[in-house]
């Protein structure tokens, strides 16, 4: 079943004339950088596709090949995400219903295999079930469900619900030291996800700018490892748009746990 609603202004007021333009400078780059990553993901299907013209491959080289491909194809999800942001600050949804369990699982293979290759590497040959879960247990990662959320039905716009959980998986998994935790569970008809990891931390004045978009912080170790300040900002704003919230709770030095919640069902933009 599917439901959609769009907002009839697309174009977000924003009062101040310089962020005004950095946001249209934005979009524009986003929409610049589509071109040259489709042809990348041309040429390398090319590759792999036609070895009558381009010539034969070794194992190791359409491994190789495979993996980039993966990879642009993700960049091109990536930049796909990014307008979902503005989309999101216009109240366009396209809603479906979907298990949060298995669409989380989904989400933190495809979160391993760019930023734990070896971890996501071990789990391609590992079983199921209890094996692949001791894998993830070596590898530092948990993901832990109480029995309501693995019951739960959401319906939500999907795809902006795997952006804010992926961006919190990738997150954490570039900020940990050792540890990966992700408790899933469903309290008076909405799910929490907490994602939490062992890494620096984020000291608490810190802990309401790392949702500001382009906000960068020398001080703060979590800005100053993630580029221009855009994936909490843009999680955030995706998160109340579908009617939930986004919060951080930490202590420097000891790690940090996004919280994450959303109701069962969307009912309409915020």
């Amino acid at each position: 079943m599917i439901g959609k609603w769009m907002a009839t202004n697309m174009v977000a007021d924003v009062p101040v004339e310089g962020k005004f333009f950095r946001e249209i400078n934005v979009e524009f780059l986003i929409h610049e950088l589509k071109d040259p990553v489709s042809v990348i993901e041309t040429a390398l299907r090319m590759l792999l596709e036609k070895s009558e013209r381009f010539g034969p491959l070794t194992d190791r080289q359409e491994k190789t090949l495979k993996r980039a491909l993966r990879n642009s194809q993700k960049a091109r999800s990536l930049l796909a995400d990014l307008l979902e942001v503005g989309r999101s600050d216009a109240a366009c949804f396209q809603c479906c219903r979907f298990n949060p369990v298995s669409t989380v699982d989904e989400i933190l293979m495809d979160a391993l295999e760019t930023h734990a290759v070896e971890l996501w590497e071990a789990l391609q040959t590992s079983g199921s079930g209890s094996d692949r879960t001791e894998v993830l247990r070596q590898g530092g990662v948990r993901l832990a469900c109480t029995d309501g959320a693995r019951c739960a039905e959401l319906f939500q716009d999907e795809a902006k619900f795997r952006q804010v959980v992926g961006n919190l998986i990738k997150n954490a998994l570039q900020h940990r030291n050792q540890r990966l935790e992700i408790d899933m569970d469903c309290r008076d008809d909405r799910l929490v996800i907490d994602v939490i990891d062992d890494g620096p931390g984020v000291e608490k004045e810190h802990q309401e700018l790392i949702f500001e978009r382009y906000t960068r912080l020398e001080a703060c170790v979590m800005l100053s490892r993630t580029g221009h300040g855009l994936g909490l900002a843009g999680a955030r704003i995706i998160a109340r748009r579908l009617g939930g919230e986004l919060i951080v709770q930490s202590d420097p030095g000891r790690g940090a746990t996004f919280s994450l919640t959303l109701p069962l069902r969307l009912q309409g933009p915020r």
